[in-house]
C-alpha cells in the first residue's frame, strides 16, 4: 500500500465511467446528446439502500475524494481526512459515492471531451453550466446505482452549494444536507476574484479564445496566475505569516542590488500555479467559476431564502471556520437564519482553525469531532428505520 495509506484508509480505488445515452438538456437550453460519468464508491450499500453518502466536489476537486489510485500515489484523496473506517463519513457504516462533475476535467463530459456533432473537441463551445445541471446529473447517477433517498449529501464550498440545490431541486430524496464552508450566493468580492482569474487565462496569448487545443498548446501561464490568486484567498493571512513571513528563498538584499531575490511565499504561489496549470483544464476552470458566481439559491423565490426553503425536508447541517473569508462564518449565519425561519432542523457549528477556507480539507480535531457527531446522528436515523 502507499506510505499515506493505514487502517482508516479505503485502500486502492477504481474509478468507473458511465456513459448516459440519452440526451441531457442543460438549464441554459442547449442539449448534451449523451454523457459520461466518472465515479468512485468506498464501502456497501446495505440491502435497504438506505446508507448511501453523496459526496459533493468543490472547483479544483473530481471524483477521486478518498483512497489512492496505485500504490505509486503520493497523496489519497481531497476528503480522504474525512472519509474511511473509523473517520466521520465512515465507509463501515455507510456506501459513499463520489463523482466528477459535468464540465470537469477529470474523465467527466466537459470541454476537452468530443463533441459528437463536430467529431472535435468541445473546446470553448462547451455549453455554459449552472450548479442545477450538476444536481440533475448526479440524480440521475442515483437512479443507475438505485439509490432513491440519500441517507446524506455531503459538500464543502461549491460542493455545499450543490448539497443546498439538492434539498429544493429533490426534496424527498435526501435525509441530510451536509453543507460546510459555504452559502447560499456568492458575494461581490468572491465573484470579483473569479472574474480576475477568468481574465488572466483569456488573456494569455496560448488561450486562442479558448481553442489552445486545436493549437496544440495550453494556457499555462494564465491558468497558473489564475491559481495563484485563488490560492491566496483559500489561505489566511496568519497561515501565510506564519509559514512564509518574509523568508527569502533566493538572493539577498545589497544597496542599489535586488535581482534575483525571491520570497519563500513567491516561490510557493510560482509551484502551486505551475502545477495546477499542467492538471486542470482552463475551459473547464472557466465554465465551473462562472457557474459558481451565478449559483444564487433564493433568485427564483423573490430572493427570499425563507421561502426558498421551505419545501426542503431534510435535515441541515452546517459548518464555518473562523478564518476563512473566502466563505465567512457570517454566511452561513445567513443560511441558517433562514432555514429557523423556514422551521428546519439545522445544526450549526463554527470552528476555530487559521487555516482559512482550505480548512475543510484539513485536519482538525475540532471539527473532526462534531462532524463524526452528526455523521453518528446519520447512522442512527438509518438504524432506527429498519
Amino acid at each position: 500500500m502507499p506510505t499515506d495509506a493505514n487502517e482508516q484508509s479505503v485502500g486502492l480505488v477504481t474509478p468507473i465511467t458511465h456513459h448516459f445515452e440519452h440526451d441531457f438538456e442543460l438549464a441554459c437550453g442547449k442539449i448534451l446528446a449523451g454523457y459520461d460519468l466518472v465515479y468512485e464508491t468506498y464501502g456497501e450499500l446495505n440491502s435497504e439502500r438506505s446508507n448511501a453518502i453523496l459526496i459533493c466536489h468543490a472547483l479544483s476537486g473530481n471524483h477521486h475524494a478518498a483512497g489512492f489510485h496505485s500504490f505509486d500515489d503520493k497523496r489519497p484523496g481531497w476528503f480522504d481526512h474525512y472519509i474511511g473506517p473509523g473517520k466521520p463519513i465512515d465507509t463501515n457504516r455507510f456506501f459513499v459515492v463520489a463523482l466528477n462533475n459535468i464540465g470537469g476535467c477529470s474523465g467527466s463530459t466537459g470541454p476537452q471531451s468530443i463533441n459528437p456533432a463536430t467529431g472535435k473537441r468541445w473546446g470553448a463551445d462547451f455549453p455554459g453550466l449552472r450548479v442545477r445541471d450538476w444536481v440533475k446529473s448526479q440524480a440521475e447517477l442515483s437512479d443507475l446505482l438505485g439509490i432513491d433517498v440519500w441517507a446524506a449529501i455531503v459538500g464543502g464550498s461549491l460542493g455545499g452549494m450543490q448539497a443546498l440545490r439538492w434539498s429544493l431541486e429533490y426534496p424527498e430524496r435526501l435525509k441530510h444536507c451536509v453543507v460546510i464552508a459555504s452559502a447560499m450566493k456568492l458575494s461581490a468580492q468572491n465573484i470579483a476574484f473569479n472574474e480576475v482569474a477568468r481574465k488572466a487565462i483569456m488573456s494569455d496569448p496560448a488561450f486562442h479564445d479558448g481553442n489552445y487545443l486545436e493549437h496544440d498548446t495550453l494556457p499555462r501561464d494564465g491558468l497558473a496566475l489564475a491559481r495563484m490568486v485563488g490560492h491566496i484567498t483559500y489561505l489566511s493571512d496568519e497561515v501565510l505569516g506564519s509559514k512564509f513571513g518574509r523568508e527569502l528563498r533566493s538572493g539577498s538584499f545589497k544597496m542599489g542590488q535586488d535581482e534575483g531575490v525571491e520570497f519563500q511565499i513567491q516561490s510557493y504561489l510560482n509551484y502551486q500555479g505551475e502545477s495546477f496549470s499542467g492538471a486542470f483544464d482552463a475551459n473547464s476552470y472557466i465554465r465551473m467559476t462562472q457557474a459558481l458566481d451565478f449559483f444564487d439559491l433564493a433568485r427564483e423565490y423573490d430572493n427570499d431564502p425563507v421561502a426558498a426553503f421551505e419545501n426542503a425536508q431534510c435535515d441541515f447541517f452546517a459548518v464555518s471556520f473562523t478564518t476563512d473569508w473566502r466563505f465567512s462564518p457570517e454566511r452561513s449565519q445567513e443560511m441558517v437564519q433562514a432555514l429557523m425561519a423556514a422551521q428546519k432542523k439545522i445544526s450549526y457549528v463554527e470552528i476555530e482553525s487559521k487555516l482559512g477556507h482550505d480548512a475543510f480539507l484539513l485536519p482538525n480535531a475540532r471539527y473532526q469531532e462534531v462532524f463524526a457527531a452528526y455523521m453518528n446522528r446519520v447512522h442512527k436515523s438509518i438504524k432506527r428505520k429498519r
